[in-house]
């Protein structure tokens, strides 16, 4: 995915917005290599924002229509898996959407959040938060390091 840094700010959108769907990419990398090639600190943490929010938004959708058949069939997402996200759910409530952000459990939480019709605008105020956060502390991190 590292070729998606040079195109740049819609690079980065595209990059992160696969990464947030059920696809196994990261683009923490694309990021930081846009960082290092001296990109809008602030503007990057928006794009790559927003590109992952509304590829959760499509898993959210996935969710609402074709719930646990999709997941397991189409994504190919173990049952243990998707109970994981779902009591998840059950114990913490929407709030558990903030580690959208989070590899391996992060996708599923979207989709069972779609699939227990989560309130579409709780789930666009946690999730973007949780993924916010998490390019912000990649962002602090480069720097702190750079």
């Amino acid at each position: 995915m590292e070729f998606l840094a040079e195109y740049g700010y819609a690079g980065l959108f595209v990059c992160a917005f696969l990464a947030a769907t059920i696809l196994p990419l990261g683009s923490e990398i694309v990021f930081t290599a846009l960082l290092i090639n001296q990109y809008n600190m602030f503007l990057l943490l928006g794009v790559a924002t927003l590109g992952n929010v509304l590829g959760s938004l499509v898993n959210y959708v996935v969710g609402i229509r074709g719930g646990n058949w999709i997941m397991t069939k189409l994504f190919r997402l173990s049952n243990i898996e998707i109970e994981f996200a779902e009591n998840r759910f059950k114990k913490y409530g929407n709030r558990v959407l903030l580690l959208s952000w989070m590899p391996v459990i992060g996708d599923p939480l979207t989709v069972v959040a779609g699939i227990l019709k989560v309130n579409f605008w709780l789930f666009i105020i946690f999730v973007s938060i949780g993924k916010f956060l998490r390019y912000l502390l990649v962002a602090v991190t480069f720097l702190g390091v750079w």
